[in-house]
């Protein structure tokens, strides 16, 4: 329990531009110009979907860092040209240009997501070149959507770059409790169905005991997103579990 007290949960949502939310989550004359500041408002942290469908300009990052407070950080999602349309290959030039954008958030520039798509063949070397062209690999969280990468070469292959490995909660996946950082990272999409699904408040108990664990064993920082975005779930979801961890988010 001394190791847990130590450790730091960051609860957020996949995106904050979705229409759906304009009633449940943000007021009705609240300008969608206005949406991110008033979301900054309530969590510490996002993950900035909107990189994985396309390359923005520099100065997008640059508005996305001046539009939140000090401590606000971003998890920024890989393009999918990269993942999904290149399957890793030949993409050290296009990582690097990412990267390169997305620095202008700064110091709010938490970690990268990689999201590897379901259809990807097993190729650990393949994952390993992708990770080196990163500057900095122990920034990447890795989220694999297909289990046959859940082996122990691919879990050593996170380990050797410090990388965070990303659980994700799905219909057709449960929560595994690797941890090859000192971090951990949670995606919730839907226990049983994708996006459209709100998290019961038991379920939501079970997920907090589960990232208490994490703790136990030598997490430092968790993070946790729901990408469950329709009717404004995920925010509703989000609040209450900050509601579970709050001691130690406010740490």
């Amino acid at each position: 329990m001394h190791m847990e007290s130590k450790t730091k949960y960051l609860i957020g949502t996949s995106g904050w531009t979705y229409e759906a939310w304009r009633h449940v989550f943000y007021p009705k004359e609240l300008t969608q110009s206005k949406w991110l500041e008033y979301y900054a408002e309530h969590f510490p942290i996002v993950e900035l979907n909107a990189t994985y469908y396309q390359f923005f300009k520099k100065q997008n990052f640059i508005d996305w860092h001046d539009r939140v407070p000090k401590k606000f950080r971003f998890v920024v999602k890989i393009p999918r040209l990269i993942t999904h349309y290149k399957r890793l290959l030949n993409a050290d030039n296009k990582i690097k240009q990412f990267c390169n954008l997305a620095e202008h958030l700064q110091e709010k520039l938490e970690l990268y997501l990689l999201q590897l798509p379901l259809n990807i063949p097993y190729h650990p070397e393949r994952l390993r070149m992708t990770l080196k062209a990163f500057d900095d690999p122990k920034k990447v969280v890795v989220e694999f959507r297909n289990p046959i990468w859940l082996t122990r070469e691919a879990k050593d292959l996170l380990s050797e770059f410090k990388c965070v490995f990303c659980t994700p909660d799905s219909p057709e996946t449960k929560l595994l409790n690797w941890l090859t950082a000192k971090k951990g990272y949670i995606r919730l999409h839907g226990k049983k169905r994708w996006y459209n699904y709100r998290y019961s408040n038991q379920e939501l108990q079970q997920v907090a005991r589960f990232a208490k664990r994490l703790a136990q064993r030598g997490a430092r920082t968790i993070y946790v997103f729901f990408n469950n975005d329709y009717a404004g779930y995920a925010v509703e979801n989000a609040m209450y579990l900050q509601t579970l961890l709050k001691s130690a988010t406010k740490k």
